[in-house]
Order: C-alpha cells, then sequence, then structure tokens
C-alpha cells in the first residue's frame, strides 16, 4: 500500500467513526457499486471517473460520490492525470490493491476448493482437497484445511467466505441446511468463527457464484440479471438493480425444489417430483438408463459421450432437460425480467445437447416482448464458485444490503487496519 494510501482519515480512526461513516446515507450505498467500481480498477487498471461511469452506466455525480467515500476509505488513490485531447485532463483513479485480501471456500460433499482473493477480485492462491461431509469429524477437517490455508497468506485479511449447496437463512450467522451435505441447522459460521477467529460469512453456493458475476463478471455492466446453475443439481439466483435476491429466509431461488410431478422420481430433498430430480445429474442418469443407454456402473459422463457421437437417444434426454429447465425458470425470468440470463455449473460441458430446445422452450414460454433476452454460457471452473464465496467478504464493507450484522464493522475495521476481532460467539 502506499503511503498516501495509508493515510486513514481521522472521521475513520475509531470503532465509533466507522459505525458514523457506515451509516451515512450517500449515494450508491444501496447495492454493490463500491465494490463494482473497484473490480473494475483492478481487472482494467487506472481509469477516470468518465471512464468507471462509461463501464459502469452510471451517473457521473453517483461516481464523483462513490470513489470519494473509497479514496477516504484508503482503498484507491489519485494518480495523474491522463492526456487531453482538447478539453480538461481527466484524472485517473487507481486501486490499492493490497488494501485487503479474503479466503473463499466452496465446500461441496466431496471436496472443497480454498482461494485467497485480493480485493480487485485477482485470485493469489488456490488449492483444492478432498472431502467428505458426512464424516463424523467434517467440520473438524475442514477447519485444519482452512487454518493451514490461512497460514500461506499474507496481511490485510478482511475474512472468510464459504459458500456450500445448501439454504443459508442469514451469511453472518451461518447456519446451513443442505439435504446433500446431509446438514440441518449446522452452525458451521459460529464453528468456524471461534476456530480462526476473523470474520466469517456463509452463503448458497449460487447466490455467492451471482455476487461474483456481478462484481467480477458479465453482470458488472448490468443492474439485472439471473444465473441458472445444472449440475448435480438445479440453482438459480437474480440480482435486482445491483441488488442479490435472498428472500425472506435465504432460500430465493430454489426453483430446483419446486414440484412438477407428484408421481415423480425421488429427490434428494425427501419430495417426489422436483425439478432437480429429473434433470439433475441422478435425474439424467436414470433417464438414460430406463432408454437403454447405460449399464450398471456407467453414468453421466458415458451419456455425454453417446450424445457427442451423435445417438440420437441420448440427445434426446438432453433435449427433454432443456425443455424442463426453460418450462421452470420462464415463469421466473417473465416475473423478474432481467437484462441477461446466465447458464453456468459442470452440467454445461454437455450443454450443446440441451442449447435448442432450452432456448425454443423458453422463448415459446415468455410474452413475445421478453423472447429476445441474451443467454450465455459460462465456461465452468469451479474456482470461480469458491471466488464468490470471498466476494461476499469483499463487498461487506460497501454493500448496506448485506446481511452480515457486527461483521460488516469488523471487517471494515480491519480494511482500515484494526484486528477486526469477531470475538468467540459473533
Amino acid at each position: 500500500m502506499s503511503c498516501w494510501a495509508r493515510e486513514v482519515p481521522a472521521d475513520l480512526s475509531t470503532g465509533t467513526n466507522v459505525r458514523r461513516a457506515m451509516n451515512d446515507d450517500d449515494v450508491g450505498g444501496s447495492d454493490l457499486t463500491r465494490i463494482a467500481v473497484l473490480a473494475l480498477l483492478g481487472r482494467d487498471g487506472p481509469a477516470s471517473r468518465a471512464t468507471v461511469a462509461r463501464e459502469l452506466d452510471l451517473s457521473p455525480a453517483t461516481v464523483s460520490q462513490v470513489t470519494k467515500r473509497l479514496i477516504q476509505q484508503g482503498v484507491i488513490e489519485p494518480l495523474y492525470y491522463a492526456p487531453s485531447e482538447g478539453g480538461r485532463p481527466g484524472q485517473l483513479l487507481g486501486l490499492v490493491a493490497d488494501a485487503g485480501r479474503a479466503v473463499g471456500v466452496k465446500l461441496a460433499a466431496d471436496h472443497l476448493i480454498l482461494v485467497d482473493v485480493r480485493l480487485d477480485g485477482l485470485v493469489l492462491a488456490t488449492r483444492t482437497e478432498s472431502f467428505d461431509a458426512l464424516a463424523p469429524d467434517a467440520i473438524s477437517r475442514l477447519l485444519s484445511s482452512l487454518e493451514a490455508f490461512l497460514g500461506t497468506g499474507g496481511a490485510s485479511l478482511l475474512g472468510v467466505g464459504v459458500c456450500v449447496p445448501g439454504v443459508v437463512a442469514r451469511p453472518d450467522v451461518g447456519d446451513v441446511d443442505a439435504d446433500v451435505l446431509g446438514w440441518s441447522a449446522m452452525p458451521l459460521g459460529r464453528d468456524l468463527r471461534r476456530a480462526v477467529g476473523v470474520p466469517v460469512l456463509i452463503e448458497n453456493d449460487v447466490k455467492a457464484f451471482a455476487v461474483a458475476q456481478r462484481l467480477y463478471g458479465v453482470g458488472r455492466s448490468r443492474r439485472s440479471f439471473v444465473v441458472v446453475t445444472i449440475g448435480r443439481g438445479v440453482g438459480f439466483a437474480c440480482v435486482n438493480s445491483g441488488v442479490l435476491e435472498r428472500g425472506s429466509h435465504g432460500g430465493a431461488g430454489e426453483l430446483g425444489h419446486v414440484v412438477v410431478s407428484n408421481n415423480g422420481p425421488q429427490c434428494a430433498c425427501g419430495q417426489r417430483g422436483c425439478v432437480e430430480a429429473y434433470i439433475g445429474a441422478d435425474g439424467l442418469v436414470a433417464a438414460g438408463r430406463a432408454a437403454g443407454l447405460l449399464r450398471a456402473g456407467q453414468g453421466l459422463d458415458h451419456l455425454a459421450a453417446l450424445a457427442d457421437r451423435g445417438e440420437a437417444a441420448a440427445r434426446q434426454v438432453f433435449a427433454r432437460a432443456g425443455q424442463r429447465l426453460a418450462y421452470a425458470i420462464a415463469p421466473a425470468i417473465a416475473a423478474l425480467n432481467p437484462e441477461l440470463l446466465l447458464v453456468a455449473g459442470e452440467g454445461t460441458a454437455s450443454w450443446q445437447h440441451w442449447d435448442t430446445a432450452f432456448r425454443a422452450s423458453l422463448s415459446r414460454r415468455l410474452p413475445s416482448w421478453m423472447r429476445g433476452i441474451p443467454v450465455e454460457i459460462d465456461q465452468w471452473d469451479e474456482s470461480s464458485w469458491a471466488r464468490g464465496a470471498a466476494a461476499i467478504v469483499l463487498a461487506t464493507p460497501f454493500d448496506r444490503n448485506a446481511l452480515a450484522g457486527q461483521q460488516r464493522l469488523q471487517v471494515l475495521a480491519r480494511l482500515h487496519g484494526g484486528d477486526g476481532s469477531a470475538g468467540p460467539d459473533s
């Protein structure tokens, strides 16, 4: 960090004044605007206020107020003036990139991914390890992996974010309900905070991925978009007017567990006939076996290989899945009217076999004036989900809608050089 950037303003030097600063009702504080500005500067390098306004589709007044606050907080700094072509030269702003970092963890039933992410979204380190969520000592093993990974990083750690395939009512509390992990009201956040002594936020993995897209991906220039994920399960998340939709108890977007047939196949959630039971990985394998395409021991990879080789019946399995997915999400798309639909997840490796049926079915189910919604396919990289977990920490000081509780102040204190101790039970 530069000497200039270390000069924390006097009104941010104490816990009381940190609270006062966070309570200021400034423009851009109602969503992820400030962290999006940080992401832009980190990704594209120094830029003028005019460039920031243009790239993020913000008004000059909003950019002026947002950048003023970020300069006060010591995370961006004025650099120099760009050469002018006749008008007033624009002062370039640059990121104090080492002002903060966060560790993100993507937790799955059989493995976990850990990443160390800088404030601008740059991944400094990554590690993948085996994990058994059903083991009696699962949490202690997770703690061991996390503590070992934390020991490899440098200073300026703002906190730890963990994303899970389940429902989290409040990220700052971090109790997890996840059928695929065999967890019910698991106090993961409390256990991790007690062990590592830094702020810890827990979030659903698809929602965390959507935050990462808002900050660093296709959503950075769009105020409203939805993410649909396919793979072992089916996920859905929405960013509306720059704000992640969570619902009243963190369950917004659980379209995969909407029942579409009372007599359908058994789902991992305990119900029958859920969307996920038909088009999740297990549902596709079951359909492949019913069609006589798969023998015992053969799974989704074999079904995809058959489709790749032109096997009509295998392609039909994926086409039906694409149709069902479109039918499931069309009402949500019509209700939300997003600018973009992003399809992600490990299942996108076979998306070419879903695509035609999905687009045609979605178009038929939407109002005519919505049928042109852009559909983009994410290139699957599971570390992006872990980066999303880190992003929920990195966004916390700047996002008034984040459910971070007292940890928001602790993260902010760490951003300004304090230890921001999470306390034993915070």
